[in-house]
């Protein structure tokens, strides 16, 4: 048998051949072209040996594999647009419907070559990875924590094209095979047995001998769908339960994404064509609709976004050069509050020792109360274990001891936003650590430049902004002082990365990034309240431009009290101008007069009770209410996301971004900015900024100032550039290198 490069085979005296997927220099198995190719190759010797009687399929790495490398999809988008200017639409779509099913004819090959293959899934299978191991006759896994099985795609803009969508709902029933595409589901070892995903589950060193014995057993080479008599789990589309089912799919594809997912759409009309069909023609559908998705520019962006980005800054992309890496072991959280215990929860999670101070101790255990209340929430939904909950906790200290800092590596400021009282703190940092440990501040608000004043070595000082609630917000703002030197960065980086979070590396400057943004997008909904558009109006456009919360409903997440608060301030140091009065107004009535403070005492532009909220029926008292079919619903739309987008640039020209993949991972992670997008500056860059001017000035004439563009903006639209043209991150690193 021939060697392989990325396949080790080893076939045992009984005929059973061990597939082990171990590529070299790579820390985690992915499908590349050559790993397609080679596999393909794989099936055909071990189909044409007779000695051979069954396969598992298993993985050399920690991981079994993490799906399809997808610069290689990238790849193919670039040929195919290559294609369209060179060959025309037809041509070009044919070549990519030809490249993008290559895995799925692999995978059939798989399938229906007479001999029966078990995956042994040594731990987390996704994407393709899972889709390999549905195309084996048998599954089994292991229970190992952290493993997951499950088709991911929808996240990042595309959906399982390699069969994992047709055979899904030949495993399921139609409605639960759905929900778990459409939500991109990763279920751990239990979950899948449940769902009859997989067939068994096995301790890691019993992984391979149970998936042997599942062969010696007696296991089908041929699936239940190639065998005579096949039933579908819902049975046919057209019967009483299938239209019991697929009316209402329609309808919660719509209200779950307002049709903003291409890739959720095709997918939809693919599993529903593919059901009607037999396999083959089944998964040539699927493979249709999957070069379609892919031809988009919402596959384009959210791919570039929220994977190839996300995994670059992840590793440190912005990492200052030289510095070596971080040995983190113990750190402190000073401010044993909401946010303090979550910093000091995620950080403890991620085996850092963690001294959780307050200013005394009943404060300081109330906050580690907090997290001991979080996992027990966490226990009772069956997603963690006592004896792992135990051991996180003995992580954590609280006290309110100063000295308990000692050998700390990294410290954490997060009291209320009181410049004196940070920098009281600093000062009793400084004398339990001394001056060279790395103290960080959590300010949303405070510049990190004038924090810096109040500590002895500013170079060793900088921000390190967590957004709320801190272990389900995967963004983390890391903010450089005028002073901050290179190992504060390279520290603070390398904890984010430590707690599995996604950094963004910005500059000092008012508001920092995240915060100008979306308080553009809250003021942007307060003023359409007093201009009269009904609340209810507000809100649900808001979500069908894209954004996943309505701004009313999101200020008073974050309390109407702050933004009143940050008005005021915003005011005393920048003069009356700095504000817009009309939303000055709305807040004095909301928060002084009327003490409405938001959710956390019940009654902002919502009223609560429990769970339950509606609209607080005064809002329409605050102005005179316009005829609802008098207003444009794009223009409302355009409205939110220019809002968020051109204030991004404004960041970005005032040298506070330097990273347009910071900006668009920034804004997705950060203030929820339209995902199918890719963010703040892919959304600019699809449409093209003449085009983005010419709304800027439309909406400017007719609303103000605050959608004036920048002079950047303007001298981009004049060339016809584009951030990822003109800013390109990866031209930079050529450059310098």
């Amino acid at each position: 048998m021939s060697d392989y490069i990325n396949f080790q085979c080893d076939i045992d005296a009984d005929g059973i051949a061990t597939l082990t997927w171990d590529m070299p220099e790579r820390s985690m198995n992915v499908f590349t072209a050559e790993v397609i190719l080679e596999l393909d190759k794989v099936i055909d010797d071990l189909t044409a040996n007779e000695a051979v009687k069954g396969v598992v399929v298993t993985s050399g790495k920690a991981q079994f594999s993490g799906g399809a490398d997808l610069t290689m999809l990238q790849g193919l988008l670039g040929q195919y647009q290559k294609a369209m200017s060179e060959k025309g639409a037809t041509a070009a779509a044919t070549e990519l419907f030809e490249e993008s099913r290559r895995l799925s004819l692999t995978f059939r090959k798989l399938e229906t070559c007479g001999k029966p293959w078990v995956a042994a899934l040594n731990g987390t299978a996704a994407g393709g990875a899972c889709e390999l191991a549905l195309a084996c006759h048998a599954r089994v896994m292991t229970d190992k924590d952290g493993a997951k099985f499950g088709l991911p795609e929808v996240k990042v803009g595309l959906f399982p094209g390699a069969g994992g969508t047709t055979r899904i709902l030949r495993m399921m029933d139609t409605q639960a095979g759905l929900q778990f595409l459409m939500k991109g589901s990763m279920l751990d070892a239990k979950r899948a047995l449940g769902s009859k995903l997989i067939d068994k589950i096995a301790p890691a060193d019993e992984l391979v001998s149970t998936a042997k014995q599942m062969l010696a057993d007696g296991l089908s080479p041929a699936k239940p769908w190639d065998q005579k008599g096949y039933k579908l789990p819902s049975g046919r589309v057209y019967s009483p339960a299938g239209f019991n089912v697929w009316p209402a799919v329609g309808a919660i594809y719509r209200r779950e994404t307002h049709d903003n997912y291409p890739a959720i759409r095709y997918m939809v009309r693919a599993a529903y064509e593919g059901l009607l069909m037999d396999m083959d023609t089944a998964l040539r559908i699927e493979s249709r609709y999957f070069a379609k998705t892919v031809a988009t520019p919402e596959a384009a962006n959210m791919i570039r976004s929220l994977f190839l980005n996300m995994q670059e800054l992840g590793k440190g992309a912005r990492r200052p050069d030289g510095v070596a890496k971080t040995n983190l072991k113990k750190i402190a959280v000073i401010g044993a509050g909401f946010m303090g215990a979550g910093i000091a929860h995620v950080s403890a999670k991620a085996g850092l020792e963690v001294v959780l101070v307050d200013r005394d101790q009943d404060s300081a255990d109330k906050g580690k109360g907090h997290i001991a209340d979080s996992l027990a929430k966490a226990l009772k939904k069956g997603r963690t274990t006592a004896e792992k909950n135990d051991t996180l906790l003995s992580r954590v200290t609280a006290t309110a001891d100063y000295a308990a800092l000692k050998n700390c590596d990294l410290v954490i400021e997060a009291v209320f936003e009181d410049p004196e009282l940070k920098a009281s703190i600093f000062k009793q940092i400084e004398a339990a650590v001394g001056p060279d440990c790395i103290i960080a501040s959590n300010t949303s608000t405070l510049p990190i430049s004038g924090l810096a004043k109040a500590v002895a070595n500013p170079a060793q000082f900088i921000g390190i902004h967590f957004f709320s609630p801190v272990d389900k917000m995967m963004l983390v703002e890391v903010i450089k002082g005028k002073e901050t030197g290179e190992a504060a960065i390279a520290t603070a980086l390398d904890f984010v990365s430590r707690i599995k979070k996604t950094p963004i590396l910005v500059n000092d400057g008012r508001g920092f990034y995240a915060n100008r943004s979306v308080l553009a997008y809250i003021r942007e909904g307060h003023l359409m309240l007093k201009e009269g558009v009904p609340a209810a109006m507000i809100e649900n456009l808001a979500k069908q431009a894209g954004m996943p919360v309505g701004p009313l409903s999101l200020n008073d997440e974050v309390a109407l009290e702050l933004a009143w608060n940050i008005l005021q301030a915003t005011k005393a140091q920048l003069g009356e101008g700095a504000v817009d009065p009309d939303q000055e107004a709305l807040l004095k009535k909301l928060v002084v007069e009327e003490g409405r403070l938001g959710r956390k005492n019940g009654k902002g532009f919502y009223d609560y009770e429990g769970r339950n909220k509606r609209l607080w029926p005064g809002l329409k008292e605050l102005a005179p209410q316009l005829d609802p079919d008098t207003i444009s619903h794009e223009e409302i739309k355009d409205r939110f996301l220019v809002a968020q987008a051109v204030e991004a640039v404004r960041v970005f020209e005032d040298g506070v971004l330097e990273d347009v993949r910071e900006a668009d991972v920034g804004s997705i992670l950060g203030f929820g900015f339209a995902p199918f997008t890719g963010g703040v500056f892919s959304y600019i860059d699809t449409m093209g900024t003449p085009a983005f001017l010419d709304k800027c000035q439309a909406l400017e004439a007719k609303f103000g100032d605050r959608f004036k563009a920048p002079k950047l903006l303007e001298d981009m639209a004049a060339e016809n550039d584009r951030f990822y043209s003109r800013f390109n991150p990866d031209a930079a690193k050529v450059a310098a290198e």
